[in-house]
């Protein structure tokens, strides 16, 4: 038998429901009530719902119903379940009892108990939820989905996930269309090539492209990124970085810093500028370099390759500090070269040239090599100072300890002479002063010059200290640079 109720007057018959049933009847406990059986079917406002069995409220304008439940929302939009309680007034949807589907064109949510708001487009669930699309999966135990926006809003032990990610966090909201998550909560990111951390950004799942906007961090096979803001291709391993930015490289000892930076891993090189530094370690020792712009490289086996510094460039090793315009480090030869107005400082001594060289290894300082008007001072006293003079210089070291240095030529001297008085205090006996083609300077085991061999046409006086003429207590070109000298890791900042 089937039954058609329309209830009210005619004017406003569409606001309730309507329904066909195989058999039906009135509750013998409640007037108001239809208890319909035998392929219920039931439509309000566009909504079409199926089942087995149901219960009517004509004064409500409710309905319960039980059992292999389908509901029709749109041409796309379908939810399966066992047991439903429909508010027809508020248009909204209950449905519970084993799994609960939520069918979306390609989008799929099942959940134990699921509310869908028809007003708002939205299905809500507050136990579990488990979500598709394409070949996404989301599961979080509370969230959302609007239909109309196609976006899940999910949250308390949120997972999404595909073949080759997976990211974890507290909150997201996840568009189907654009394939974007976006979180503001701390929030890991996984997949075969690296970790991305971060607690506010977006995440493409497409693309693999990550923007990050607060406590930024990716992982990326030992070289990792910190940053306030941080946009991260995985595909190109591509990452650009601002605000307070740390790279570091654990895998060759090295750390750069500065303002902002990029990371280029497929194309094995890295850059950091604004307040840029780097700290990496050589022979054992760290070394710390600033300059407007560190660029760095690794070679095939991703080991460090070269390090390159350009404009106002300060170096600070324990051994020896510098400044330049520009520096170049290259890591198989153990070789740093200062370019455009070096200055290098090693211990007492204050050495310049167009072009210095400095090679370590594992003992530390090999070789200095100072190239094109090379010039080295040594203070002797406030007023007083050794100097070397000419065209190229070469210091050679044993062991990191400094053995002699030649000076090659028109090579230039001014050398004071001391001898120790009977309590072995050194005294000033006299100076040297003159010139020859080429001379050598040894050190003795304080790293003080303690002889002078001038070779070929030599040109030498000696003069009590306080007979030295004016004119040769400072050879031409003669700068003393003391207050630029970095003397800790920090000063490196200061020019």
């Amino acid at each position: 038998m089937l039954f058609l109720l329309c209830l009210g007057h005619q004017a406003v018959a569409q606001k309730f429901i309507q329904y066909t049933a195989g058999m039906g009847s009135r509750d013998p406990e409640n007037s108001q009530v239809w208890i319909l059986y035998n392929g219920v079917v039931a439509t309000h406002e566009g909504m079409t719902l199926e089942a087995d069995s149901a219960h009517y409220d004509t004064e409500e304008n409710s309905f319960t119903a039980f059992h292999n439940i389908f509901i029709t929302l749109s041409d796309t939009t379908f939810i399966y379940g066992n047991q439903l309680y429909y508010d027809g007034n508020e248009r909204v949807l209950d449905i519970w009892d084993d799994t609960v589907v939520f069918i979306d064109g390609g989008t799929v949510l099942r959940a134990n108990h699921l509310t869908y708001e028809r007003n708002r487009s939205t299905a809500y669930y507050t136990l579990w939820g488990h979500g598709t699309s394409d070949d996404r999966v989301l599961d979080s135990r509370q969230g959302q989905y609007n239909s109309e926006l196609k976006e899940f809003y999910i949250y308390n032990d949120v997972r999404l996930r595909d073949s080759s990610m997976l990211l974890v966090t507290d909150t997201l909201i996840y568009n189907t269309v654009t394939k974007v998550a976006h979180f503001e909560s701390p929030t890991h990111i996984y997949s075969d090539s690296s970790t991305i951390y971060s607690e506010l950004g977006d995440y493409n799942t497409d693309t693999r492209y990550a923007i990050s906007f607060r406590a930024s961090h990716v992982d990326n096979q030992g070289r990792t990124i910190d940053s306030d803001t941080l946009y991260y291709d995985e595909v190109q391993e591509y990452g650009r970085a601002m605000g307070h930015v740390v790279i570091i490289d654990s895998a060759n000892d090295i750390t750069c810093t500065g303002r902002y930076g990029e990371t280029h891993q497929k194309q094995r090189f890295s850059f950091v500028t604004d307040s840029a530094h780097v700290l990496f370690v050589s022979d054992g020792d760290s070394l710390f370099m600033h300059g407007d712009t560190i660029y760095v490289t690794n070679d095939s086996t991703n080991s460090l390759e070269t390090v390159r510094a350009n404009y106002k460039v300060k170096v600070y090793r324990r051994d020896a500090q510098a400044m330049c315009d520009s520096a170049f480090y290259s890591a198989p030869d153990s070789l740093l070269t200062l370019y455009k107005n070096p200055v290098l400082w090693y211990e007492h001594y204050q050495c310049t040239a167009d072009t210095i060289s400095l090679l370590h290894d594992t003992s530390g300082m090999k070789r200095a090599y100072l190239r094109s008007r090379c010039f080295a001072i040594q203070q002797v006293d406030r007023e007083k100072f050794n100097q070397l003079k000419g065209k190229q210089g070469v210091v050679y070291f044993i062991e990191g300890e400094p053995q002699y240095a030649d000076v090659l030529g028109n090579a230039q001297i001014v050398f004071y002479i001391t001898e120790e008085d009977s309590v072995g205090n050194p005294q000033l006996v006299g100076v040297n002063a003159g010139m020859g083609t080429d001379l050598r300077i040894y050190f003795d085991t304080t790293r003080s010059a303690s002889r002078v061999v001038v070779f070929d046409k030599p040109d030498m006086q000696t003069y009590p200290v306080m007979q030295l003429p004016d004119d040769q207590r400072r050879l031409p070109d003669f700068k003393w640079l003391s207050q630029r000298r970095p003397r800790k890791p920090e000063d490196v900042f200061v020019w």
